[in-house]
Order: C-alpha cells, then structure tokens, then sequence
C-alpha cells in the first residue's frame, strides 16, 4: 500500500525527529525505506567560498557516512534500508525523485536546518510537500512521543475521497493498538447579513441543522460499520458549528490527538489545487501529526460522492 517510503533527511536533528515514525510506519506497512540527502551547493551555510571540487567530494562522503550511520540505526528495528545522494537544488531533486522512483510515501519534518521558528510548517517541507506526487506524512519538529499514534483523528465530510483514508488508517491502528476517532461537522448556514436575522430565518437555520444533523448521525453510523474498521476502537464525533476547521483543531486539543489523517482533497474534490482547504488548513496550523494521502486521482474518484443534504 505505501511501499517504498522515501525518508529526505538534511542532516539536522530536527529532521531527524521523524525517524521514529519511520520506524512505526515502516514496520507496520512492511515498507523498504529510502533515505534521501540533497547537496545543494547554493544552500546557505554550506560554504562561503566558492565551491571546489574537493569540497564537494568532502560534503558527499560526509553526506554517505552520515545516511549510513541513519541506516545501521534502521535496520537494527528491523526495516530494508537504502540510500541515495542527490546533487541540485532540494525541492526540485527531492520532488522529481519520489516521482521517478515512484514512491508512494513521504515521511517529511515540519523543519529542518534552518531550524524551528514561529511558523508551523518551515518553507523548504512547504515547498515539497506542495510539489510532492504521493501522499505525506508531517511530523512536527521537534516531535518524539512515547506513544505517537494513541489516537487517531479522520475528518470525514461525507465523500468518498475522504474516507480513502480509512484503510491505511486501520492498518496503522491494528499494529500500534489505538482508538480511531472520525468527526464529521454539520456546519450552520449562512444567513443574508444586511438586516438582523428574522424570528424566520432562524427557525430555517435550525430546521436545516436539525435535517443535516440527523444524516449525519446515520452517516457516521455507516462508517463505523466499514469492514476496514472491524475490531478497532471507533468514537465518532458530530460537531454543529460554522467553523469546520475551527471546530476540528479544537476537537485534536480537546481529544490529545496524536495524528490527523486527511484526504487531499474532499468533497468539493476541485483538483486545480494541489490540496482541498481542509487539508491546506491542518498542513500550515496543524500541531500534531499530519497524514495527507494524495494517491486517489481525479479520474478513480470521480461522480463516487456521498451527499449529506
């Protein structure tokens, strides 16, 4: 399902912060693991001078000595290892090469050399996480918990693109023993603005609420019953607010989520983005982990929608 896992790593000990996860997925999915390291010869602080032959021949036998050392660590837990050194700019060669190699997953820090900053996400893993051909998985620098995947948050919105999630999500709970929660938000509709709303037009809101939050109810029912989910700890969530994204971020501090796993795209399925505003959202202001599963295609998805009225 997610094998090879491409694992980038710059050298830092903020990208490194995902090798723990590396472990759990890649033993849990029974995935070979390629370590990837980029020199890129205009990277800030590699070197102030011009750069020479001998100092790029240093650079990547320190780059070799470096991903072997990452390796060993690796494959004493018991994962196949291999890795690569790439020459060229980062984004691009990391990029081309996940597509090339046709991985099917990316385990990508939040930040990594230039260090941890105010941002929730740094501009390197923005730019390929952007640009990357396969789903991702985030992990926020830095992050190291004893028990990373406890529990597991799905955001569903009725659509068949968003519960493409649920098998890899299952898979990953049955190995590590944790409770799935699914949510799904019945948002309140937007009411004309340019006068106080009417005795009228609220009871219109509340019977519009009231209707969706009754198929909603059935539809969580449905999702539970799922044969992926069989046997797994399952507590759904239906939340009424007109805020979704809002709603959910709440929901993962309220709950301790540990990671949040996301369809590119859902419902609205306009694939003229790399990412739907749901994932977009959790990808820039997320805390936790984050898993963003991209393989579902336009073409395979397209007319399979749900439709919670």
């Amino acid at each position: 399902m997610f094998d090879p896992i491409l694992v980038p790593l710059d050298g830092s000990m903020l990208a490194e912060c995902v090798l723990p996860h590396v472990v759990a997925t890649g033993k849990a999915l029974n995935a070979k693991i390629t370590l990837l390291h980029v020199l890129d010869k205009n990277r800030a602080g590699v070197s102030t001078q011009l750069f020479d032959l001998l100092n790029w021949q240093i650079n990547k036998t320190e780059a070799k000595l470096y991903l072997d050392r990452i390796g060993d660590r690796l494959q004493r837990s018991g994962l196949q290892t291999n890795a690569t050194i790439l020459d060229g700019p980062v984004v691009e060669s990391m990029t081309d090469y996940a597509q090339s190699q046709k991985m099917k997953l990316v385990i990508l820090s939040s930040h990594g050399y230039s260090g941890s900053r105010k941002w929730g996400i740094g501009s390197i893993a923005h730019k390929i996480i952007l640009r990357a051909p396969t789903s991702v998985l985030i992990v926020r620098a830095p992050q190291l918990k004893e028990k990373p995947y406890g529990r597991i948050l799905a955001p569903l919105d009725g659509s068949w693109r968003a519960e493409n999630v649920l098998p890899i999500l299952s898979q990953l709970a049955r190995i590590h023993k944790s409770q799935i929660q699914i949510a799904h938000v019945v948002k309140t509709p937007e009411m004309a603005r340019l006068l106080p709303p009417s005795q009228e037009d609220n009871d219109l809101s509340n019977r519009f609420v009231a209707r969706n939050r009754e198929e909603a109810l059935l539809y969580l029912e449905q999702v539970q019953l799922q044969s992926a989910l069989a046997g797994i700890d399952v507590k759904p969530h239906l939340i009424v607010n007109n805020n979704a994204a809002l709603a959910l971020h709440e929901l993962v501090e309220r709950e301790q989520i540990d990671m949040v796993v996301l369809s590119a795209h859902g419902y609205s399925g306009n694939n003229q983005w790399p990412y739907g505003s749901m994932a977009n959202n959790f990808i820039l202001y997320g805390k936790v982990l984050e898993f963003r599963d991209g393989q579902l295609s336009a073409k395979k998805s397209a007319g399979l929608e749900r439709t919670l009225t």
